[in-house]
């Protein structure tokens, strides 16, 4: 089974380096994963328990082309396989003047096999967004489908998405995403992050981000994890270098208390 976590990303290393490259083009966030349920844009096929939420505040700063980028992430277990998500993202200073709202994001995640002692969990992703962008920053909303495959072997996680959308603006391109994510556990409450991104976003034919990010994620205490990290491209993309920062909080569990028995002598 090891065998099939590293050829699956690796097999995904291969098709992102024969990509063809494109020009300069705005990249739309578009639905995200909430920490720990995933590793920078994958998604895990994991999920909140029924009737837990989190939430993520993360910062990223891009550079060429400069901007900022601030998101606000959340999700809520409907049930233990079924979860509900949301991502408000917003832009400062793209091309060193405009700053706005990009597209309000949001997508159902259902769990339809559970990870075995060979077989990975596997999910599908419905998701969409609303045209509540500032046009150089917007595609007019969207609608899209995608498929979430998640395996644990100790000491790694990985994960693989692949994820189609169709944006409202017919004049627009669709958007294939093909990403894979890799968690290590260095410690009992350290995780190396490694992620590999390839987009055809809505602007050309072909893709045109195509990424590696590197990073940790820290389990600050029971419910907060830290995540930084930092994205580089792989074939002259653009943007050159993202630098990666978030604070996720997910909602605690229940703690089951014990009774003790006492036998009379």
């Amino acid at each position: 089974m090891m065998k099939w976590l590293f050829s699956l990303f690796f097999s995904l290393v291969l098709l992102i380096l024969m990509l063809p490259e494109p020009g300069l083009c705005f990249d739309i966030l578009g639905l995200q994963p909430v920490s720990p349920h995933g590793v920078f844009s994958t998604f895990s096929a994991e999920s909140n328990p029924k009737q837990k939420y989190s939430f993520e505040l993360s910062a990223e700063s891009s550079i060429d082309p400069d901007f900022f980028r601030y998101a606000l992430k959340g999700s809520y277990g409907i049930s233990d396989s079924v979860e509900l998500s949301i991502t408000i993202p917003y832009v400062h200073e793209f091309l060193d003047t405009i700053d706005g709202l990009e597209d309000i994001a949001f997508g159902v995640k259902h769990r339809i096999y559970d990870e075995g002692t060979y077989g990975p969990s596997i999910a599908y992703l419905i998701h969409g967004s609303l045209s509540t962008g500032r046009e150089e920053l917007s595609s007019d909303g969207k609608l899209g489908v995608g498929l979430i495959i998640s395996k644990r072997i100790p000491p790694f996680r990985g994960h693989f998405n692949a994820l189609y959308a169709r944006p409202g603006d017919s004049s627009l391109e669709d958007e294939i995403i093909l990403s894979g994510g890799i968690e290590l556990s260095i410690a009992h409450n350290v995780s190396m992050l490694g992620e590999l991104h390839a987009k055809k976003g809505f602007y050309s034919d072909e893709y045109d981000q195509v990424e590696a990010r590197l990073g940790y994620r820290i389990k600050t205490t029971d419910t907060i994890y830290t995540n930084i990290g930092l994205g580089f491209d792989l074939k002259n993309r653009s943007p050159e270098y993202r630098i990666i920062f978030s604070v996720g909080f997910v909602a605690p569990h229940e703690k089951k208390h014990l009774k003790k028995i006492y036998e009379e002598e």
